[in-house]
């Protein structure tokens, strides 16, 4: 063995991976829970401790959840990366349809800022005695009440 494979890999706990991803521990045992970080390691307490491998995997996790992806999804996606490279078109498949989702949550999104920000400018516009106080929701017409147009 060459004197890299000797050195002694870090290894983090729930807390630390936490910390580090901006997540709740909850969120960290509820995905190992769910098998969805493989190849997790436990210290002789059996709590869990994570490798660069877990962290990889971990990270796939968060970042697919926030596209949308369930835990059903997410655990059929790990499966099928642990299977290899004859699941490659499948594993695709399943990105491009939670790209396409992001896409979307980014679109609808952004209506809605847009429509905060007109909103945040009126009221400027209404302290500023620019325009009169038409603030109040039940005196609105249907194209103000609307802010996924």
């Amino acid at each position: 063995k060459n004197m890299k494979s000797l050195k002694k890999e870090k290894l983090y706990t729930v807390n630390e991976v936490a910390k580090m991803y901006g997540v709740t521990t909850h969120t960290i045992r509820f995905y190992t829970d769910k098998g969805l970080i493989p190849p997790l390691k436990r210290d002789k307490n059996n709590n869990r401790l994570f490798d660069a491998e877990c962290l990889n995997w971990l990270e796939g996790c968060i970042c697919l959840k926030g596209c949308g992806m369930s835990i059903k999804d997410l655990k059929h996606y790990g499966e099928l990366c642990l299977t290899g490279e004859s699941t490659l078109n499948e594993r695709y498949k399943m990105i491009v349809k939670y790209r396409d989702l992001a896409k979307e949550n980014l679109t609808n999104a952004q209506k809605v800022l847009d429509y905060a920000e007109h909103k945040v400018k009126h009221y400027e516009d209404i302290i500023k005695r620019k325009t009169y106080d038409n603030s109040n929701p039940s005196t609105w017409t249907k194209s103000e009440l609307d802010c996924r147009k």
